[in-house]
């Protein structure tokens, strides 16, 4: 099982985009150490918080990722990610994303990648699995129409996260067929806890020097973590870490012969 799962890792790693980010035009600035390119075959969950594998990350690699936005806060972290020209991952609520467009679109035109994090954020756990798959449907929906102009429910990024992490076996299932990437996270800022900015920084600093590398979980709409994270990609900078940003592996091209 060992042997297994190490030349499983090994081809992954063998066959990825790891092709560096462009040079950020100001220099002194962290930057995006590389592209990572990931689909639902090679790598259909990820996180060990919920998983027992997470992505091909070297020391010191991390991947950022926030949380149920859009909000009004969201602007504030486009700007302190485009100050240390990063790119991140953002799980966006589908009500959010209905309710404010113009800012999926921003988001995009930053170059992040946009997954989905259901409708409404309910607990899919706890509901019915036809319901549990209207939620994630309409999620996927409503930021296809923010981006394309109309809904689909088949995501142009195919990335997923579960509320509360709460998944079930045929969800997981369910989301692997449709060829969609579900991301936990490695550890977080459990920045729904009321805190300063720097108390957070000061939390999630700790995390990250016990971890060594992996997928962090932020909250967009939360004030403090749109505080906080200026200091914390100065860190980042600071600290020789490098980020990572995941993007979805392009479907193979048709051969024909």
């Amino acid at each position: 099982m060992i042997a297994s799962r190490v030349l499983a890792l090994a081809v992954l790693l063998a066959a990825m985009s790891s092709a560096h980010a462009a040079d950020c035009p100001r220099p002194g600035t962290l930057g995006t150490a590389r592209v990572l390119s990931v689909d639902a075959a090679s790598t259909p969950r990820v996180g060990l918080k919920s998983f027992p594998d997470t992505l091909p990350l070297a020391d010191k690699e991390v991947v950022l990722t926030f949380d149920d936005g859009p909000a009004q806060t969201t602007p504030q972290v486009l700007a302190a990610l485009a100050n240390e020209c990063v790119q991140a991952t953002f799980f966006m609520v589908g009500t959010g994303v209905t309710a404010l467009p113009t800012l999926v679109r921003r988001v995009a035109a930053a170059g992040h990648s946009i997954g989905t994090h259901t409708w409404s954020h309910k607990n899919l756990k706890h509901l019915p699995p036809e319901q549990a798959a209207e939620e994630i449907d309409r999620g996927i929906a409503a930021v296809e129409t923010a981006l394309r102009g109309k809904p689909s429910h088949v995501p142009t990024t195919p990335f997923f996260r579960f509320p509360y992490f709460d998944s079930t076996p045929a969800l997981l299932e369910l989301l692997q067929s449709r060829g969609i990437v579900v991301f936990g996270a490695d550890f977080w800022a459990s920045d729904w806890n009321k805190m300063t900015p720097q108390e957070q920084l000061t939390l999630i600093t700790a995390r990250l020097e016990a971890n060594r590398k992996g997928i962090i979980l932020f909250h967009d709409p939360r004030a403090q973590t749109a505080a906080m994270l200026p200091d914390f990609l100065r860190y980042l900078r600071d600290n020789h870490y490098r980020v990572v940003h995941v993007v979805a592996k392009p479907p193979a091209a048709n051969v024909t012969h």
